[in-house]
């Protein structure tokens, strides 16, 4: 299941809190994203279609929950992204990264113990 951007943002507040109001997401977004209620909804209601979100409806307010586990998406969404900028070759991606000079020593020190490690 591929999420948006947008719909990340919403993902991520909800895999932190376990479960939110709409007007608890939109206090919680609103002053990154500037999104409105509406905005929130319609995204929401996007995710609850893809099946990424339900709800549980309270007293006046319903209570939203991510059904997808977060570790199961960021690798859905990593695979999508290695096959697609790099046709999945991990070591094009690292081998590209070291050459663009933009990671820190710690990064490296990191990448070397993962290889190391792994």
């Amino acid at each position: 299941m591929r999420l948006s951007d947008s719909e990340w943002k919403i993902a991520d507040c909800l895999w932190k809190n376990e479960s939110m109001t709409i007007t608890e997401l939109t206090h919680e977004l609103s002053p990154d994203t500037g999104w409105s209620k509406n905005t929130i909804i319609t995204l929401l209601k996007r995710m609850i279609d893809k099946g990424a979100v339900t709800y549980v409806q309270e007293d006046r307010a319903k209570r939203f929950c991510p059904v997808i586990d977060r570790t199961e998406a960021e690798l859905e969404e990593t695979t999508s992204f290695l096959d697609k900028v790099y046709k999945g070759n991990i070591g094009l991606m690292i081998s590209n990264l070291i050459g663009s000079e933009q990671l820190t020593e710690e990064q490296l020190e990191e990448l070397r113990k993962i290889i190391k490690e792994g």
